[in-house]
């Protein structure tokens, strides 16, 4: 939505403006920008924009598109700060061209809020109260710092017993309250002390109360413009949590002289000294907590922000981990007292068999438990047995490592993140998909599920709760949300979905596809049958022909009417795809064949001057229907490593140093990434232990799901801790 101004000139100057930034900002062309800008107030989305709009965008991919559409947000919501600051202060009759300039040339909100705040409507302060007493003329004057002026002769005209100034030195108390909030108020002042306080201050910690988790910020201290956003993030709870006491310390004599530097006149005699014990006064009253509160929401945000970004980015790899497709399941969700509760599903994701086994505790029956999970995996034909890694995973691991060794290696095991299970199993979603099985047994099954299709299970839980973070219960709820959605948004889509199969949960992430329209889809699904054309979604309810634009090409048919139906070839290019393929000498049954041999070649040698004219395209939409073409059906993710099975358990207990072992990196965080080898507690590889060059953050070189050969440099079996290295293995 563009800002309304009352000068439409001045609105598209200030648009122009914000385009032209957003391009140098982000080193594309003006065009291009113009034409994101363009697409993203039509209501296109990302997903959409990024894979089917890349002639007008440059082929910008998603991750730049949403951060220009941030940008964009962010930029356009400055542009309506200032036009609100600029009515609001000539409202009041003080708006003159000088700070209009200002506020019209200031980069961010809080350079717009510091050069407001001397016209912002004051609760009742020490000024406020001096100006009411007719002080203001004495202070202006002391101000001036004119050599020759006695401040304390002056001050004699402005005694007023009634208005409660009885003495001289009332009359300068009140001046310097004035003075000191005039200097407060002075946007160059706050810029320069806020710029000086984040080179130059400290951030310290010390604890109010005893918690060894935040032992180390008992007595902590460390430059503001060094600092590493998790230690923010960490001083940040230790104080929410009331152990921790947190202050930004900064040299008050460096302060005063930023200060004294525009304020004081040297030669201003008694004016100067009692304008320099104002300024004083005002940076320790008024400035420094202000700007002290500044500088801990600059680090909060910059820390929120980076580790939002971390969690994304580690987000993305886990939902894009390789689908192991065409197996048989055994879900494993361990527990004592109640057992570890069972669920096979078939290579489809159906509940085929579920039950309860009894063996993780000593006087579990194990023989009895043995016999029974060899008659589900039998019975079954289970290929692969998944288990959740929470509590009792250690003593179910080794179980089901024993039972499958008795197979002689033709069942294999793996052990994955059970994160969010029991919240999905507890919500409405899995009380609708399985109303007949409890809450422990649903978890079974999305254990089991998670192995098969990492992202279709888990597009069914909330994305803070899928455990790939770090402190992202300390963000900005909304901010995390939003991120997270938009990186569900963008895996699902990348990898698109079956039209016939795919859940409302996945179908719900498709582009410009609402969680109605994906319960609609689903409903005339089950009452009319399977989607044989693409073309059928016109006849969903609320499914027009705008969604159907927006959501077309990340839906297949896998056995359908139409084969470019089961590409990413959007509909709006079919023709253009076949005048391709005739051009080439091919046909529509050679892309269902596979016959598409030298289809490239050709294509490449080919005049196709007239398509692009036709049907006013680019080459970058011809390569792309021709390389989606070649492989029709194809999932992104099938050329990524699969995941590492195991047919063997080992414990903690038998780790050793030295021992080089093969593990999947689970989590990376800002100081090194935890690696599951294989027992029940992942160990952590510190960032120094990572690589020998030297890297800035662990997501240089590692991604969550990665598999990687570490060497055990240290085992702590009573605090569970396991410390690895990747560069000495």
């Amino acid at each position: 939505m563009f800002i309304k101004y009352t000068d439409m000139k001045r609105e598209m100057l200030t648009m122009d403006a914000i385009t032209k930034a957003l391009c140098l900002e982000f080193n594309i062309k003006e065009e291009h920008g113009e034409n994101v800008v363009k697409l993203l107030d039509e209501g296109n989305t990302i997903p959409f924009i990024a894979r089917y709009r890349k002639e007008l965008t440059g082929a910008m991919d998603d991750q730049v598109l949403r951060k220009f559409a941030d940008k964009l947000e962010a930029l356009r919501a400055l542009e309506e700060r200032k036009a609100d600051v600029i009515r609001l202060i000539d409202e009041q009759g003080k708006l003159t061209e000088e700070i209009k300039a200002a506020v019209e040339n200031a980069k961010t909100v809080t350079e717009v809020d510091d050069i407001y705040r001397p016209f912002r409507p004051k609760r009742k302060t020490r000024a406020t109260i001096a100006k009411d007493k007719g002080l203001e003329p004495l202070a202006d004057a002391i101000y001036l710092q004119l050599a020759s002026f006695d401040p304390y002769k002056e001050a004699e005209k402005y005694i007023d017993g009634e208005k409660g100034v009885e003495t001289v030195e009332d009359a300068i108390a009140g001046a310097m309250d004035i003075i000191a909030e005039n200097i407060s108020d002075d946007a160059e002042n706050r810029k320069a002390i806020r710029a000086k306080t984040y080179v130059t201050a400290l951030i310290t910690s010390v604890n109010k109360a005893e918690n060894p988790v935040y032992e180390m910020y008992y007595e902590f201290s460390e430059k503001v413009n060094k600092v590493a956003n998790h230690r923010i993030l960490a001083l940040d709870r230790g104080e929410k949590e009331g152990v921790l006491t947190v202050k930004i310390e900064a040299d008050e004599a460096v302060m005063h002289e930023v200060l004294f530097a525009k304020a004081v006149n040297k030669d201003g005699g008694k004016c100067a000294e009692i304008v320099m014990e104002a300024i004083c006064d005002s940076y320790k009253r008024l400035i420094a907590p202000s700007i002290d509160t500044e500088i801990r929401n600059i680090l909060t945000e910059r820390a929120q922000e980076a580790a939002i970004d971390l969690f994304s980015v580690n987000l993305k790899n886990l939902l894009m981990a390789p689908p192991i497709k065409g197996r048989v399941v055994l879900g494993v969700d361990p527990g004592y007292r109640t057992g570890c509760k069972l669920a096979v599903v078939d290579s489809t994701g159906k509940v085929l068999e579920t039950g309860v086994g009894y063996f993780t505790l000593p006087h579990h029956d194990k023989e009895k438990a043995k016999t029974q999970i060899k008659g589900m995996i039998k019975r079954n034909n289970v290929d692969l047995v998944s288990i959740g890694n929470g509590t009792a995973t250690g003593e179910s691991e080794e179980f089901v490592s024993e039972v499958i060794g008795e197979f002689g290696g033709s069942v294999k095991y793996m052990v994955v993140s059970e994160a969010g299970a029991s919240v999905y199993s507890a919500s409405k979603l899995a009380a609708e998909e399985f109303p007949e099985f409890d809450v422990a047994l649903r978890s079974a099954v999305s254990i089991a599920r998670r192995l098969q299709d990492p992202l279709a299970e888990l597009v069914k839980i909330d994305p803070k709760s899928i455990g790939v973070g770090q402190y992202q219960h300390d963000c900005n709820q909304k901010r995390l949300a939003g991120a997270l959605d938009g990186v569900v948004e963008d895996c699902v889509n990348t990898v698109g979905v079956d039209l016939n199969t795919a859940s409302p949960s996945l179908l719900g992430h498709i582009s410009g596809v609402s969680s109605t329209i994906a319960k609609n889809i689903v409903k005339y699904r089950e009452e009319n049958g399977a989607f044989k054309k693409r073309r059928e979604l016109l006849k969903v309810a609320k499914l027009g022909e705008k969604t159907f634009l927006q959501c077309a090409g990340f839906m297949r048919i896998s056995d359908g009417d139409e084969i470019f139906d089961n590409t990413s070839v959007h509909p709006e290019s079919y023709e253009a795809a076949k005048d391709m393929l005739t051009l080439c000498g091919f046909t529509k049954d050679d892309v269902k064949l596979g016959k598409l041999g030298g289809f490239k070649d050709k294509l490449s040698k080919a005049d196709l001057k007239e398509i692009l004219e036709k049907y006013n395209i680019g080459m970058v939409t011809v390569t792309d229907i021709a390389d989606t073409l070649l492989k029709p059906g194809r999932d992104v993710r099938d050329e990524l490593p699969k995941p590492l099975l195991r047919t063997g358990a080992i414990s903690i207990e038998s780790l050793k140093e030295g021992m080089v072992i093969e593990g999947t990196v689970r989590n990376v965080i800002d100081f090194g990434a935890f690696v599951d080898i294989g027992v029940h507690q992942d160990g952590l590889v510190h960032i120094s232990k990572i690589c020998d060059k030297f890297i800035k953050h662990p997501t240089e070189v590692l991604s969550v799901g990665d598999i990687v050969k570490v060497k055990v440099i240290a085992v702590d079996v009573e605090k569970k801790r396991i410390s690895l290295s990747i560069k000495d293995a």
